[in-house]
């Protein structure tokens, strides 16, 4: 009888010194029960809420590596307003190009460095079984293949797409422009609150695509992938990239700069590739140098109907969808999904 890898733990953890059985069929689990954002805990704790913040602000992480990528993009590979002020091919391909290279560096990078070259092993992944090579659940055999062409062939298209859009619309004056010289703390403000305003959308339309007819016809093409890796993030049914890249239309009232939409973007783009990469983070010298994939969307992806927002708010908690990593939550959610089937 073959070993079943789901119940093989490679690296020292919290999962390690359990002997709970929802801790056995993951190959890594980080300590439990899994911590939303102190933000919103009651007391208070203005020590954790400044720790939280300058993880994802102040170290190198994902939000300020964003951020520097957004400025540079703006600055050198970037059509200036004056030139999308009019349609033309030239300046859409430009940007197009430009997406297309930076998911693949990302996606295709982080693919080649955990799952091709195994650089890092088993070390924080979740899920030890390999990814989908053959089969009739991917349209295109396999489960890297498809993910690449809905990732290229789609989620580039509609990432470009809401971007020109948005410079176009800028550059012409229907939708207002924040100027950072005039408006410096505003212009740092919406930086920051660009992760929440992301989050808020994606609970609910997530939510949304989760109702029986759009899990159907929509979003079950992204559940093909039950064990992820970085090109699933951005592999989605066109409907999907529609609804998920809206939320970039929230600066049709409030006013930003070019960066802000660039790092908007981004953000929904390239952290979809990190926090699907299968790994809790980068591992160098013994120790998580880089927080990519969080165990509370892992789970989303292996069970469906828990899990449905991220940390940052917990919208989860407040209407009754977490499973916060834990044996006795796991009950809670097998039961709960007993009484409503």
């Amino acid at each position: 009888m073959s070993k079943d890898p789901l119940s093989e733990t490679s690296v020292p953890s919290a999962s390690a010194e359990s002997s709970d059985a929802f801790a056995r069929r993951w190959n890594y689990r980080p300590p439990v029960p899994i911590r939303t954002s102190p933000f919103f805990a009651l007391p208070p704790s203005p020590v954790e809420c400044v720790k939280w913040f300058a993880d994802r602000w102040f170290k190198f992480a994902e939000n300020t590596i964003l951020i520097v990528l957004a400025t540079l993009v703006w600055f050198f590979f970037q059509p200036p307003l004056s030139e999308t002020r009019e349609w033309a091919v030239g300046w859409v391909l430009e940007i197009y190009v430009r997406n297309f290279i930076l998911l693949s560096l990302v996606a295709g990078g982080l693919h080649l460095f955990f799952y091709r070259w195994k650089k890092q092993g088993s070390k924080l992944q979740y899920d030890s079984r390999e990814l989908v090579s053959s089969g009739r659940l991917f349209t295109f055999g396999g489960q890297v293949r498809d993910n690449m062409f809905w990732s290229l062939a789609s989620g580039v298209a509609f990432w470009t797409a809401y971007e020109c859009c948005m410079f176009w619309a800028m550059a012409n004056g229907y939708i207002p422009q924040m100027h950072p010289s005039e408006h410096p703390v505003r212009f740092v403000l919406l930086l920051v609150f660009t992760p929440v305003i992301i989050s808020f959308h994606f609970y609910w339309i997530h939510r949304l695509i989760h109702i029986p007819f759009l899990y159907k016809h929509v979003h079950s093409l992204h559940h093909r992938n039950t064990n992820v890796g970085p090109w699933s993030g951005l592999s989605m049914h066109p409907v999907e990239h529609l609804l998920f890249f809206s939320s970039v239309l929230v600066h049709c009232l409030i006013a930003a700069h070019p960066i802000h939409i660039l790092f908007h973007m981004q953000h929904q783009a390239l952290t979809a590739a990190t926090s699907h990469a299968g790994f809790e983070g980068l591992y160098v010298r013994k120790k998580n140098r880089l927080a990519l994939g969080t165990f509370h969307h892992q789970m989303h992806h292996r069970f469906c109907d828990c899990n449905y927002g991220n940390l940052e708010v917990p919208w989860d908690k407040w209407f009754g969808s977490f499973h916060n990593g834990t044996e006795s939550s796991h009950q809670d959610f097998l039961a709960n999904r007993r009484r409503s089937s």
